[in-house]
């Protein structure tokens, strides 16, 4: 009788390290591709696009709409170039990210221009084309005095709001909240949002120029705080109308948005988040221009 012999213990099979190292290369890599070609989360620093975007808010930025360029990119570890895949020219209204040619970071700023428009901004109002751009008054946006917020416009950071001290009220619940002075404007196509502009500055004024093929001028919505196509590249500005190679992409929805209070606490999160903000859009409705019939 024969007997069956027992079995021999295999060998461990030993952690095949190369796999490993290129199964995370392959997902980071598809996380960078995800993030140059198709969009991007991004967080406000800054009050510059005041009323429609507050500091704290966090958004989601399209990265097709244009084409594709280096400002696209997420990370700009090439040489700056002019190349475009399939450019095309924002609308007047959008919301853009724009990488200035004097820093690798993104700004963020709303399309007021386009190319071949001569535009010029006095007290305050855009004259597009020589016809001023229709401003409205509104009531007062009340923006929440969230005092812990730190802002960063190129500079030191420091508290957000306290260029609007002598705005700060309190309501009869005992919130604080800061009452700006708030303007609706419309562009020719009839895209139609709010400014804020509460002070006479330099900025509210600038001489006509005629904004060149294959540029866009871009200003933040709270005008006297934001530096923008009417500012040097010194002053942290754009320095002018923007080329379209340096538009990475298009600012579409809040995702969320916290209002400084929260800390590293996880349980703190929820508490700081700003009610009403998650998921709104930020593509500017659209009013139907009026027309020589039609305006009053």
């Amino acid at each position: 009788m024969t007997e069956t012999s027992p079995e021999q213990p295999t060998a461990t099979t030993g952690i095949n390290w190369f796999a490993e190292i290129r199964g995370l290369a392959v997902m980071l890599l598809a996380v960078l591709a995800f993030h140059s070609f198709v969009a991007k989360p991004f967080y406000i620093p800054s009050i510059s696009m005041m009323p429609n975007l507050l500091v704290g808010d966090r958004l989601v930025v399209s990265k097709w709409p244009y084409g594709w360029n280096w400002s696209s990119a997420s990370f700009h570890v090439f040489p700056r170039g002019t190349w475009s895949v399939l450019g095309r020219t924002p609308e007047y209204g959008d919301i853009v990210i724009v990488v200035p040619p004097n820093r690798t970071d993104d700004l963020i700023k709303r399309v007021v221009a386009l190319p071949g428009d001569r535009i010029a901004v006095i007290n305050g109002q855009i004259i597009l084309n020589g016809k001023p751009v229709p401003q409205t008054i509104e009531p007062p946006v009340r923006i929440p005095a969230d005092d812990p917020l730190k802002c960063n416009d190129g500079g030191a950071a420091g508290p957000c709001y306290d260029a609007f001290a002598a705005y700060r009220q309190r309501l009869p619940n005992g919130r604080d909240v800061y009452e700006m002075p708030t303007f609706r404007e419309t562009l020719p196509n009839g895209a139609t949002y709010q400014v804020i502009d509460h002070i006479d500055e330099d900025l509210d004024h600038f001489a006509e120029i005629t904004v060149p093929p294959g540029h866009v001028f871009l200003m933040g919505d709270n005008r006297d705080h934001s530096a923008d196509s009417r500012a040097a590249l010194w002053e942290n500005g754009l320095g002018g109308p923007v080329p379209l190679s340096d538009i990475g992409g298009r600012a579409e929805f809040i995702t969320f948005s916290l209002n400084g209070t929260e800390t590293w606490n996880p349980l703190t999160w929820w508490s700081s988040l700003r009610n009403g903000r998650a998921w709104t859009s930020l593509r500017p409705p659209l009013l139907q221009p009026a027309t020589p019939e039609t305006a009053p």
